[in-house]
C-alpha cells in the first residue's frame, strides 16, 4: 500500500510540473532560434528513400517520408553548431503538428554528431515515461485506485551517414510484471539497413506487425490502453528478422521470428508475420480527398501447438477527422499474455477529431470474444478520450473514460488520468 501511495504522489508531481511547463511555454521567449524553425525542419525521421544520386520521381513521394514503426527518428544536422544553451532553448520553440510519430523534448542536447569523415552520423540518447492513475468503479459498489506505469524506458539510437542504416538499444524497467527482470529489461535491440531502394531490413528483438495497433509504438496510441485484439493477439516482442517495403500505392512487412516471446524461450518454434497495406488515394490531393489505408495480414506459427491469426484494417484521415476499423480472428494465438489454444475474435472502431492543434477528442467501441465455443462471453469496452498535446507526443496529457461490460463478469466504469514525457 505504501508503494502505491508513493507512486501516486510521484505521478501527481509529474502532472503539476507538466502544467507549469504548459503555462510557461505560453510566455513569449526573449531569444528565439534563428529563422524560428519548426519541428519538421529541425528534426527529420529515418526514411525509406532511393540512395543519393537517384533523382527518380518516386524518391520524394510523401509515402517515403511517413514514419515507419520500429524505425528510430533522427535529428537533422541543421543545429550541429548550436551551443548547449541554444539547444536547450529549442524546447520552448518546439512546435509539433504530427502526432503519429514520437518526438523528444531534449533531442538536440542529447544527440552527439560525429565528424564528417566518420561513417556514423549521430547517436541519440533518450528516455520515456508513460503512466496513469486508474480509478475503477464496479457495479457492486467496490472501488479500486491504482497507478499504472505503461512505459519507463531508456534508449540509444545510432544512425549511419546517408541514411544507410541504424540501430536501437531500448531498456524497459517494469514496475509490475509477472515476468522476471531479465525478460523485460531488453525491449528493442536491433540493427537495420535502408540501402535497398524503398526497403528496410531489420534484425533483432522488436515488436512484429501483428495487426495495425498490435504492431504500433506505445508512444503514438490514442488511448492509454490498446484494443482487446491488440493486447491479446499482438504487441509481444520476438527475436527475428523482417523486410519492409514502401511504394506509392502499397507498403508491406514480412518477417520470420522465433515464437518465443520476451526471451521466455529460445526457439520453441517458428513464426511468420505478414502484413500488406493498400493506399488507393496515394496520387490524389490529400487535402481534398484525404488518406485511405486498407490492410490485411496473418500471424502463423507453432508454440506448444499451432496457431493462426488473421486480421483486416481500414483507416481514413481527412483534415482534422480520423476513423479506424480493425478486425481479427484467431485459431490459437501467441500474444502478450503468452500462447493460447482458444479460438477468439474481436474488432474495434475509433473516431477522432482535432478540436484545435493541441486538443484531440476520441471515441472507441471495442468488442472481444475470448472463446468462441461459448456464445455469451463477450467483453465490450466503450471509451472516450481527450488528448492535450503540449509538445506533440513528447509532452502529452491524457484523460480516458471507459465503460467495461462483461457477459460473465462485473461491469465497471474507469477514469484514467495520465501523462507522457519523451526526453
Amino acid at each position: 500500500m505504501l508503494k502505491y501511495k508513493i507512486m501516486k504522489k510521484f505521478l501527481h508531481l509529474i502532472f503539476v510540473l507538466t502544467l507549469i511547463f504548459c503555462f510557461a511555454n505560453r510566455v513569449s521567449a526573449e531569444d528565439k532560434i534563428e529563422n524560428d524553425k519548426d519541428s519538421n525542419e529541425m528534426f527529420e525521421q529515418v526514411i525509406l528513400t532511393v540512395p543519393n544520386g537517384d533523382n527518380s520521381e518516386e524518391a520524394d513521394t510523401k509515402e517515403n517520408v511517413e514514419l515507419k514503426e520500429n524505425t528510430p527518428v533522427q535529428a537533422v544536422e541543421v543545429s550541429e553548431n548550436m551551443t548547449l544553451r541554444e539547444k536547450l532553448k529549442t524546447v520552448y520553440n518546439l512546435e509539433v503538428d504530427k502526432y503519429d510519430r514520437p518526438e523528444y523534448l531534449f533531442r538536440e542536447p542529447l544527440t552527439y554528431h560525429f565528424k564528417p569523415e566518420s561513417k556514423m552520423d549521430n547517436i541519440h540518447v533518450w528516455g520515456a515515461f508513460n503512466a496513469y492513475n486508474d480509478m475503477a468503479f464496479y457495479d457492486n459498489g467496490s472501488l479500486t485506485d491504482n497507478v499504472t506505469f505503461k512505459a519507463l524506458n531508456v534508449g540509444v539510437d545510432g544512425f549511419l551517414k546517408n541514411n544507410n542504416g541504424d540501430f536501437r538499444v531500448m531498456l524497459g524497467f517494469p514496475v509490475n510484471s509477472s515476468r522476471n527482470y531479465t525478460q523485460t529489461l531488453f525491449a528493442d535491440v536491433f540493427v537495420a539497413t535502408n540501402k535497398i531502394p524503398h526497403h528496410r531490413i531489420q534484425i533483432g528483438h522488436f515488436r512484429p506487425q501483428i495487426g495495425m495497433e498490435g504492431g504500433s509504438s506505445s508512444y503514438t496510441l490514442g488511448f492509454l490502453g490498446r484494443s482487446q485484439i491488440a493486447r491479446n493477439f499482438g504487441t509481444a516482442r520476438r527475436l527475428g528478422g523482417r523486410i519492409k517495403g514502401d511504394y506509392s500505392f502499397v507498403d508491406y512487412d514480412f518477417g520470420l521470428y522465433s515464437s518465443g516471446t520476451f526471451f521466455e524461450e529460445w526457439f520453441p518454434g517458428a513464426e511468420f508475420v505478414g502484413w500488406v497495406n493498400l493506399k488507393p488515394l496515394a496520387k490524389v490531393d490529400e487535402k481534398k480527398y484525404g488518406r485511405l489505408k486498407i490492410g490485411a495480414g496473418i500471424d502463423a506459427g507453432r508454440r506448444e501447438d499451432n496457431f493462426f491469426v488473421t486480421g483486416a484494417y481500414v483507416g481514413y484521415n481527412y483534415k482534422k477527422f480520423s476513423a479506424e476499423f480493425e478486425w481479427a480472428n484467431a485459431n490459437g494465438y501467441n500474444g502478450y499474455y503468452g500462447h493460447s489454444r482458444k479460438h477468439a475474435t474481436g474488432f474495434y472502431t475509433t473516431l477522432g477529431y482535432m478540436i484545435t492543434k493541441k486538443l484531440q477528442v476520441l471515441a472507441c467501441y471495442d468488442q472481444f470474444t475470448p472463446n468462441k465455443e461459448f456464445s455469451e462471453n463477450k467483453q465490450r469496452e466503450m471509451t472516450l478520450g481527450l488528448n492535450y498535446f503540449i509538445k506533440g507526443q513528447a509532452l502529452r496529457l491524457i484523460l480516458n473514460y471507459a465503460f467495461c461490460q462483461n457477459d460473465v463478469g462485473k461491469d465497471s466504469h474507469r477514469i484514467m488520468l495520465g501523462a507522457q514525457i519523451l526526453i
